[in-house]
């Protein structure tokens, strides 16, 4: 049955499942909300890769995210782009998170994101630096449970 009801600002504004995946291929850092101990949100920027429907990032061991995804896995992830209101998008995910601590699997993890970050570039040498890193590192999956996403592009100047 035909409603009359408009569509909602929110509705109109949020990406397509190929938008969203195009958006967050091209855009570098991610910030990363965790809960602090003392109830205050932590806020980190990070860079990540990502891998089938998980957003995959490394930090260190002995991290304040990361003690503070020991006591709560949640995390709040936001990517965002735009210079004005007019051309602001972005996305925010809601995660739990998984901490990998196997050297190996780090390691090929901060291969991948040097990889991302260096065009492609890895010179044989860096891997014996990465191979170092990934000992004093944890491996951070971002397993998506909620997402919202906007484009002010949509609304083509109106508000």
């Amino acid at each position: 049955m035909p409603t009359d009801e408009p569509v909602s600002r929110r509705d109109q504004i949020r990406m397509t499942p190929a938008e969203l995946t195009t958006f967050v291929g091209e855009q570098r850092t991610l910030v990363c909300a965790t809960n602090g101990a003392g109830g205050w949100p932590h806020l980190m920027p990070l860079w990540f890769v990502v891998r089938g429907a998980d957003i995959w990032a490394w930090t260190y061991a002995k991290s304040q995210k990361v003690r503070n995804l020991e006591r709560d896995p949640r995390a709040t992830l936001q990517i965002e782009a735009g210079a004005s209101y007019d051309q602001l998008r972005g996305v925010m995910f809601e995660t739990t998170v998984e901490l990998h601590h196997d050297t190996e699997a780090v390691a090929a993890l901060g291969a991948e994101l040097l990889g991302r970050y260096a065009d492609g570039t890895t010179p044989l040498a860096v891997n014996d630096v990465i191979r170092a890193q990934a000992a004093k590192r944890v491996a951070l999956r971002f397993v998506i449970a909620r997402t919202a996403s906007w484009d002010h592009r949509k609304l083509a100047g109106t508000y």
